[in-house]
């Protein structure tokens, strides 16, 4: 049945004469033989398949590619692109760092909300935690939402920061 169903695959891709590129099959250990046009790591293994082409990768004429660390072109802005006058844009950074800045206000009360149930650690124990794995389970989740909230406090003032 496999080898029937290799073949198949085998003579289907085979019958695209107009079909371009590479093809892989992939077994990893304990796994199943997947035909794929993407290699998907040390398991997978080009084919070469009659009649099918592999065209070379394309040539870009200019300069050898950069390094990794350089800076993009800066791209120039289109002659039609809506243009805003500084008064608007000031507007608007002045609306937009209000909204930062109650979003803040907020997730900071939301943290000291937090952090005064958590109570350092010990949280104090409900009536329907008679389990001390749901207690446990509690006291992380609270650990996870403090340090989620800190890290929206951090990017918060982050952005406000970045308003020019």
């Amino acid at each position: 049945m496999r080898t029937s169903l290799k073949l198949s695959v085998l003579l289907a891709l085979g019958a695209c004469g107009a079909a371009h590129g590479q093809i892989y099959k992939c077994q990893p250990p304990g796994g199943s033989v997947e035909f794929t046009d993407i290699n998907r790591g040390s398991y997978c293994k080009l084919m070469d398949l009659p009649g099918m082409t592999v065209p070379a990768p394309p040539r870009r004429a200019g300069p050898a590619p950069s390094p990794r660390n350089a800076q993009p072109a800066p791209v120039a802005t289109p002659g039609a692109f809506p243009r805003v006058d500084s008064a608007e844009q000031r507007a608007r950074d002045a609306d937009r760092r209000g909204i930062l800045e109650d979003e803040l206000k907020n997730e900071t009360q939301k943290l000291a909300e937090l952090r005064r149930e958590f109570n350092n650690g010990e949280p104090e124990r409900r009536g329907d935690e008679r389990n001390y794995a749901k207690y446990q389970e509690r006291v992380a989740a609270m650990r996870d939402s403090i340090s989620r909230s800190e890290k929206n406090v951090d990017a918060l003032k982050r952005e406000i920061a970045n308003i020019r």
